[in-house]
């Protein structure tokens, strides 16, 4: 399908304005065009309350903000933890708020997005066990939190949608947190670049091969790192034994054969998979949805899917 008339007007609209590409950029440039793109997700949703709290990490206390749907209720309420994107260097749970808002709201679940520390300064496995020792709390403080400990999702975008994978992992090999769902949007599940989709999407459509690359090399501690599961899910030996999926790809994205090789990988290994591929679509429009149809439909999507996902 031909890119999508709204993505191919956005990319226009960047190269017109002469926006770097993210490979062109130190950290802290990044972080800053980062800010730039909060306006294109949209006017922030009014939610029933936003708790800001601090809980122990494993080297510093991490941030969460508390998304909470409905008024509160004598029955305990359904969870996604979320593990924003951005090449586990670049944004925070702030850049994601007006996404955690909506879905918070098209779900019904409460959003308990989790701010980790960023590469380069804090580099593998920093990230992941940030995102795995707030796991463990919200689940050891479920009761206090008001949200029931067999209905927990974990959810991640990008960067993101790494973590999230590589915590249902561990949290499978160490027989951890019950994890009933993982929701990963174009997850970057493999340290390698050069599928298909990686050449054919190398450049012009936002997020590039080199770009990846570079967010990777941030990421990443020492050599050894790539063959370690938690780092790179794909190279998990065994993927069985994990919380059913609902994968997505963006068919004009360098990720777009990690998501869909991470969904049949899964799949042989007896996990129950949902994998959806939305046509003519770029890397990071799940935080678009006040430039992109398909975001706004995406967001709905994952919402259904959640709702299916963390059942009763």
């Amino acid at each position: 399908m031909p890119l999508d008339p709204q993505a191919e007007d956005f990319l226009r609209q960047q190269r017109l304005a002469g926006n770097k590409v993210w490979e062109l950029m130190t950290p802290f440039e990044a972080r800053d065009a980062a800010r730039t793109f909060k306006p294109f997700s949209g006017k922030p949703e009014a939610v029933a309350s936003l708790d800001h709290l601090f809980i122990p990490g494993p080297t510093a206390d991490l941030p969460l903000w508390i998304y909470r749907p409905k008024q509160d209720l004598e029955a305990l309420q359904p969870a996604l933890i979320y593990f924003h994107g951005s090449g586990w260097v670049v944004s925070n749970i702030e850049t994601a708020d007006p996404f955690s808002r909506s879905l918070a709201n098209r779900s019904g679940c409460v959003i308990i997005a989790v701010n980790y520390q960023k590469a380069p300064e804090h580099k593998f496995p920093l990230p992941f066990d940030d995102c795995y020792a707030a796991t463990e709390w919200v689940f050891n403080n479920s009761t206090d939190l008001r949200i029931d400990p067999a209905r927990i999702g974990v959810l991640g975008d990008s960067a993101g949608g790494n973590l999230a994978a590589a915590v249902a992992l561990k949290a499978r090999d160490q027989k951890g947190p019950a994890i009933k769902l993982q929701v990963l949007i174009y997850p970057a599940v493999a340290y390698a670049w050069d599928t298909p989709s990686y050449l054919a999407n190398a450049e012009g459509y936002g997020l590039q091969r080199a770009g990846m690359i570079y967010f990777w090399n941030h990421y990443i501690h020492q050599p050894s790192d790539a063959s370690n599961p938690y780092f790179s899910p794909l190279s998990a030996k065994d993927h069985s034994g994990l919380p059913p999926a609902f994968i997505v790809a963006a068919e004009y994205d360098p990720l777009c054969d990690d998501a869909e090789n991470y969904a049949r990988k899964l799949e042989m290994a007896g996990v129950k998979v949902k994998f959806s591929l939305y046509r003519g679509m770029i890397h990071g429009f799940l935080w678009m949805a006040g430039v992109f149809d398909q975001s706004r439909a995406l967001i709905d999507e994952i919402a259904q899917q959640v709702k299916i996902g963390l059942a009763d």
